[in-house]
């Protein structure tokens, strides 16, 4: 089963939003994140009803943040992109008629789901602004690398 991506790619949307162009238009973003501007307008209207960004429409208009990043949840983008599943086993979705597979899929779902309430507290902790500084610190050692790099090869020449 491939990776629900709908989370990750909203969340580097929202980071761009911020730190980049303040405003964007479906087609902008989905180049961003290389997929169409229709599936773009369907994850970012969950994004708009939990009050995370705004769009208006016509020349000018586009994508932009409705709230600071400081106050946007992993959670609140979570809930944002429909809930999808976070992990990719479980048990079938017929009831099971093996008294074993009845034990293994109880002891699954209860764990599943125990393991799923104690990722969303998690998330419900992070804000997307934590996400945005860790992207600045990685910009930073880069750019700081290639100062280094650029200062090294200045002294020998």
């Amino acid at each position: 089963m491939p990776r629900d991506l709908r989370m990750s790619r909203m969340l580097h949307v929202l980071i761009h939003l911020d730190r980049h162009v303040e405003r964007a238009t479906s087609d902008q973003i989905a180049k961003m994140i290389t997929t169409n501007a229709v599936v773009v307008r369907r994850m970012m209207a969950g994004l708009r009803e939990r009050g995370i960004v705004t769009s208006e429409k016509g020349h000018g208009g586009g994508w932009q943040l409705a709230r600071p990043l400081t106050e946007i949840s992993l959670c609140d983008v979570y809930e944002a992109v429909g809930r999808p599943p976070l992990f990719n086993f479980g048990s079938e979705a017929e009831p099971a008629n093996c008294l074993v597979e009845q034990a293994v899929d109880a002891r699954l779902e209860a764990t599943l789901l125990e393991a799923e309430e104690r990722l969303l507290e998690q998330f419900s902790q992070i804000a997307v602004e934590e996400l945005a500084q860790d992207f600045e610190r990685r910009f930073e050692g880069i750019r700081s690398a290639e100062r280094q790099s650029c200062s090294t090869i200045s002294e020998k020449s």
